[in-house]
């Protein structure tokens, strides 16, 4: 049985895991996303797919914008008494030149795919016990060395800190019985890869990717933490 957390669960990678986590009776998942229109076709989906299935307690939240001790950690509260994974998915991407892209642009990109996260640990965090796994969705534009692609500078970016906080939390949450995993993806068929590379086929499908994700976040504290891991078969 696990108690789960994931963001951005509206559309992509995100609704796909969940659809994987909820096909088990035992899971219990707190899906947050910006859109109550896609939360709503996610709870319809994973009710008919999993009618037997696990408890999917959808919930609109901003991850930038919405107050977490107000809003979230009560909600939280009132579903779950200890929260066993994480899973940081929410992430925007801005497809523009560096010279053309302005400075707020690159501090929206940069506020969601990096300092949302940091909110969403800070106030999950204090409900994680030994053996939690805190996993966070970063990209292999964020991994240094892998090839880059002209008009990702800030979303790129945004990753590559991503993936450096995920190092540093493993080591500040070893003490609590924490992990902290990063999965560097590659191209996963969803409207954020086609918005970043328009006409160009990924190289895995999006429920592939999703059911990746939700079998790591349940078995990958075992084995790693604080690791950046590389999770492509194409390049992009």
């Amino acid at each position: 049985m696990a108690n789960i957390i994931i963001t951005g669960a509206s559309s992509g990678i995100g609704f796909e895991a969940v659809l994987d986590f909820t096909a088990k009776k035992e899971n219990k998942v707190i899906a947050l996303a910006r859109s109550a229109d896609k939360l709503r076709k996610l709870f319809e989906i994973s009710s008919s797919l999993n009618p037997e299935g696990g408890e999917l307690y959808p919930a609109q939240f901003d991850v930038i914008y919405d107050n977490y001790p107000e809003a979230l950690v009560p909600f939280i509260q009132s579903k779950f008494d200890t929260v066993d994974i994480l899973i940081n998915n929410a992430g925007i991407l801005i497809n523009k030149p560096f010279l053309e892209t302005s400075l707020e642009e690159f501090a929206q990109v940069l506020q969601t795919n990096l300092l949302g996260h940091v909110n969403m640990i800070k106030h999950v965090v204090p409900f994680m016990k030994n053996g939690g796994h805190i996993v966070n969705i970063g990209s292999m534009g964020g991994f240094q060395g892998s090839s880059k692609f002209a008009g990702l500078s800030a979303y790129s970016s945004s990753k590559g800190a991503l993936a450096t906080l995920t190092e540093c939390l493993a080591e500040e949450f070893k003490e609590k019985g924490i992990k902290v995993n990063c999965l560097a993806l590659g191209s996963a068929q969803t409207e954020m890869f086609e918005a970043a590379f328009p006409g160009v086929e990924a190289g895995t499908l999006a429920f592939e990717m999703g059911r990746y994700i939700a079998d790591f976040a349940q078995n990958g504290h075992k084995y790693y933490n604080g690791k950046i891991l590389p999770v492509a078969n194409t390049t992009p």
